[in-house]
């Protein structure tokens, strides 16, 4: 097996094929140099930002790591399916999946929510993270002919708090997340797969922006116990050691990174 299914690696160069959705900028992003830097081959997943994902394989391949980018939109069934077979044909049979994928909209009252904008968030937070789950697991299903491997998913830690009066759509839709984690982690784990999930929060990315309040961590960071906000880089390494021969015996888990809140 590979090093992302449970076995160790003796060659970091053989460490796996990497997908990481959403990774031309923060938490993807991060997660993706630091994957290359352990030996992953990474499909750096976008959607619009080519300038961003071309950045980060510039930076892959400056430290001597392998790395393409694949724009896909991960709601449409047909980009996730062509983003697959692209990975497999450029880089070759995917070991591991980070799915890291997400948008939330504007700060606003639950009330105040129309259904488009609650529709937007779950096709790509929930239904995305699906598509991408599934065609993981067709690939890497023992029975399938696959050889194992690991998916980690990008909860968040709003999933436990609710977000009231921000985003309850967003929080709504990482509390699908966490028990699509549960849910898969027991039903592949025959299948040599591991499926865990990270819950950032209050990190320090360009997502505050899109919500409305790019210093959203600087008035909240009183509430944290580690009185600060987290950086991307500290998110991806939890999502490295779900990934590794490190966490071989845990599935079906959670990481929180949110300062203790």
């Amino acid at each position: 097996m590979n090093d992302a299914a449970g076995a160790p690696s003796s060659n970091p160069a053989t460490t796996g094929v990497l997908l990481v959705t959403g990774a031309s900028r923060g938490i993807g992003a991060a997660t993706a140099l630091l994957a290359a830097r352990r030996g992953y081959a990474v499909a750096v997943n976008y959607r619009h930002d080519e300038h961003s994902a071309t950045a980060v394989i510039r930076r892959i391949e400056a430290d001597g790591g392998k790395a393409i980018a694949i724009r896909a939109d991960v709601a449409r069934e047909g980009d996730v399916l062509a983003m697959f077979d692209a990975c497999a044909e450029q880089l070759g049979h995917i070991t591991g999946l980070v799915n890291n994928a997400g948008i939330l909209e504007q700060q606003a009252p639950f009330a105040d929510m129309d259904i488009g904008r609650i529709r937007r968030v779950f096709e790509t937070n929930v239904f995305g993270t699906m598509l991408c789950a599934r065609e993981a697991v067709r690939r890497m299903a023992t029975s399938r002919g696959g050889s194992g491997g690991a998916i980690v998913n990008v909860s968040s830690a709003a999933a436990r708090l609710g977000s009231p009066h921000e985003y309850v759509d967003y929080a709504a839709s990482k509390g699908a997340i966490d028990t699509l984690t549960l849910g898969l982690a027991k039903e592949v784990a025959s299948e040599g797969i591991r499926v865990n999930a990270v819950r950032p929060g209050f990190i320090e990315t360009g997502m505050h922006a899109s919500g409305g309040e790019p210093g959203r961590i600087d008035r909240i960071k009183g509430s944290i116990p580690l009185r600060r906000g987290g950086q991307p880089e500290e998110v991806a390494e939890a999502i490295l050691w779900l990934l590794s021969a490190a966490s071989s015996y845990s599935t079906g888990t959670f990481i929180d990174v949110c300062g203790g809140r």
